[in-house]
């Protein structure tokens, strides 16, 4: 497996691999780790285009994405570029607009709220047509169901859903949660990684955990 190669899938263009996309393109506040893949019924290369919305470059702010993260068709991420000022009376983007109303105030000098960059972690899966806003950070392992809307910052191993998404279960417990982040699993080497693969897919924590301890992880 090449985390280079831009289509993972042998005569199948209808999923990439965001970190090559990425590097092609140019963009510099959009970054993704190994293996992160975006599928999409038409054509996933407009990823950049089509799903990180909003994305002008004024407030600075990036898009981070982890290792080995699943983006099924239509997830989007709202970055913070198009944001409104909402400290005064309106909310209407006068200086937008050039001429007079810009020398009026001019837009650097608008009172945008600050936001944080969006950071989704590793291994997460986001479901058909999710959401993302601004600043929302999801933790390593999280789930994030079908057209959820996530407006707040997502706790590692959730499983959320709904608009906005909640928090509907976890998948371990914490003493698991926290041998998981320990065992980091997503930077492994690749031959640990391959022969690991039946206890990522269908093994335990614990079976996982003796994997690593075996091969000094």
């Amino acid at each position: 497996m090449n985390p280079n190669r831009l289509y993972p899938i042998e005569n199948f263009d209808n999923t990439v691999l965001l970190k090559p996309l990425i590097a092609q393109s140019g963009a510099t506040n959009v970054f993704a780790g190994d293996y992160s893949y975006y599928s999409d019924f038409e054509d996933p290369t407009g990823f950049l285009e089509n799903n990180v919305l909003y994305n002008f470059g004024f407030s600075g702010a990036s898009l981070h994405i982890g290792k080995f993260c699943a983006f099924a068709h239509g997830v989007k991420f709202i970055m913070p570029d198009a944001n409104h000022a909402m400290t005064g009376v309106t909310t209407f983007p006068f200086a937008v607009f050039g001429g007079k109303w810009a020398e009026a105030m001019p837009l650097t000098e608008y009172p945008f709220k600050r936001v944080k960059d969006t950071v989704i972690g590793n291994d997460v899966w986001l479901g058909y047509d999710v959401t993302v806003m601004p600043g929302v950070a999801i933790g390593n392992g999280a789930i994030i169901a079908s057209k959820s809307v996530v407006a707040s910052d997502i706790p590692a191993y959730a499983v959320a859903a709904g608009n906005p998404a909640r928090v509907v279960k976890t998948r371990f417990s914490d003493k698991q949660q926290a041998t998981l982040e320990t065992l980091a699993w997503w930077d492994w080497p690749e031959h640990h990684l391959e022969a690991a693969i039946p206890l990522l897919v269908s093994g335990g924590v614990a079976d996982l955990k003796a994997y690593a301890k075996e091969h000094g992880l």
